[in-house]
């Protein structure tokens, strides 16, 4: 060991111990002693360059109730959440802060407030905290809902909006809508006399315009276990997003999957996907969709997109599967009202 400090202090000393007289001079103790100093001091000046470059200290969180260490405010949400931050924002204001395990959550309950943070000031409140199952579900956050504000973001957008929901792009689907309604009514027409369920009669509509809006497919038929089928999974495959998550509220737990959430949207997934993989193919193996004068469902319109040569506007076969597993989802939320 000593023989190694000598090489070391050598080395500092091109080759000439200090004193001239070995290691008399420069004992282990002061080697240490100089590494010591010499640490503190990168320290300080470093934490003087970091105070230097930020000037300005990160403004203070809202008020909120007092919570636990690690849990945060776990243990006292129960039984109603809604019930909870009502109850607090009357004693801390209309924003408030409340933690959940890792993660701090700023809760608005004035209207006027919720305005200027979701429409005036929007471009700065656009990114979302992403749920552990929608990272898994959506590509990493290829869809609208949960890609991060940005360039990309701004292009499906606009998309959307001038291409798929605009009035031309609605009323190119209208002859999908017209058939199924005229089912719906021929299908009731035949039951005169016979006892109804219009809730579900009112689902299946719904359920039907939707299938054939995005890809022309309908519940009659062949087809109408499958859609049964992906009717079942997306409600599962919804739920999932909604489900309290403890990967969500503690990070570090994510890859443990605890509550098997990750893995039962990997499944859903890989079926999802796998399904519109096979109705791709199938529409550009065979060209345009069903036949039906000026008629183009969604699945039409975005494989016209992704054909397109300008990366301003196109889209990915990637994004195709995922804006059509939101839309399917989006509109299994709106059927799915029991009157």
């Amino acid at each position: 060991m000593s023989n190694f400090y000598v090489k070391v202090v050598v080395l500092a000393s091109n080759g000439r111990l200090p004193g001239g007289d070995g290691l008399a001079a420069f004992t282990i103790t002061e080697v240490a002693v100089t590494l010591t100093v010499a640490t503190l001091v990168i320290i300080y000046f470093s934490r003087l360059v970091k105070n230097f470059i930020i000037k300005t200290k990160p403004p203070p969180l809202p008020p909120g109730p007092p919570g636990l260490p690690i849990l945060g405010h776990l243990l006292f949400i129960k039984p109603d959440f809604l019930q909870y931050v009502t109850k607090q924002s009357k004693i801390h204001g209309p924003i408030i802060k409340l933690q959940l395990g890792r993660k701090v959550y700023v809760i608005i309950s004035s209207p006027s407030i919720a305005k200027q943070i979701l429409k005036d000031h929007d471009a700065i409140f656009a990114n979302r905290d992403v749920p552990a199952a929608a990272v898994t579900g959506t590509y990493a956050g290829l869809d609208i809902l949960w890609r991060p504000n940005g360039p990309g973001l701004h292009k499906l957008r606009k998309l959307v909006v001038r291409e798929i929901m605009s009035k031309e792009g609605l009323d190119a689907c209208y002859e999908f809508r017209r058939r199924e309604i005229r089912h719906t009514v021929k299908n009731i027409l035949g039951k005169i006399g016979l006892p109804i369920n219009l809730s579900e009669q009112i689902f299946l509509t719904m359920l039907s315009v939707t299938i054939s809006m995005l890809w022309g497919g309908s519940l009659n038929g062949e087809e109408a276990k499958l859609g049964l089928e992906l009717k079942d999974r997306v409600e599962e495959f919804v739920g999932l997003f909604g489900e309290p998550n403890v990967s969500d509220i503690f990070p570090v737990l994510k890859p443990l999957d605890l509550q098997g959430i990750e893995s039962k949207t990997k499944k859903h997934m890989s079926w999802f996907y796998g399904f519109f993989e096979s109705v791709i193919e199938q529409r550009t193996t065979l060209g345009e969709g069903p036949k039906m004068a000026g008629s183009k469902d969604f699945l039409q319109q975005l494989l016209e997109l992704n054909q397109r040569g300008d990366a301003k506007t196109s889209i990915s076969i990637k994004e195709i599967k995922a804006l059509l597993l939101v839309s399917r989802g989006l509109n299994f939320e709106i059927s799915s009202v029991k009157f």
